[in-house]
């Protein structure tokens, strides 16, 4: 799994959601909801302040017992984010996952933010490349060896 993380990225697009620290949670979710993610990077004056992950609804948010039509997502978000490079090959990536247990990774390049990478995209990357490689075998096996 040498590939780069862009391979995942160009596979997937390389939409970045986000939402303010102003944004309530009950909006932030809605933002998740609408696009199908986990995430959403909370970003002020372009700056990435943190993320806001499922994880974080369910410790932060209903496991506190907080309003989320008042809270800020602001109030609630993980502020420290661990980011990656275009250049982080897959297993960078599934060892990173694993060591700092998050799920979801923003790619950065220069300061700029090119897209988010997930845990479920990694796996479906693997799952995808096992696939091909077992069928690869398969033909091979059946048909032999054509240079």
């Amino acid at each position: 799994m040498n590939a780069p993380i862009t391979a995942i990225l160009d596979r997937k697009g390389r939409n970045v959601f986000s939402v303010t620290s102003t944004t309530s949670v009950a909006d932030a979710v809605a933002e998740m909801n609408r696009n199908r993610v986990g995430s959403v990077l909370i970003i002020d004056g372009g700056r990435l302040m943190g993320i806001f992950t499922e994880r974080d609804v369910l410790r932060r948010v209903v496991g506190e017992g907080v309003d989320p039509r008042r809270t800020r997502v602001g109030e609630v978000m993980t502020p420290d984010v661990i980011t990656i490079t275009p250049q982080a090959t897959i297993e960078d990536t599934m060892v990173l996952f694993t060591e700092k247990r998050c799920r979801h990774l923003p790619v950065v390049e220069g300061g700029r933010i090119i897209g988010t990478i997930s845990i479920g995209d990694v796996t479906r990357w693997m799952a995808d490349a096992h696939r091909a490689e077992a069928e690869s075998l398969k033909n091979y096996i059946t048909t032999g060896f054509s240079a």
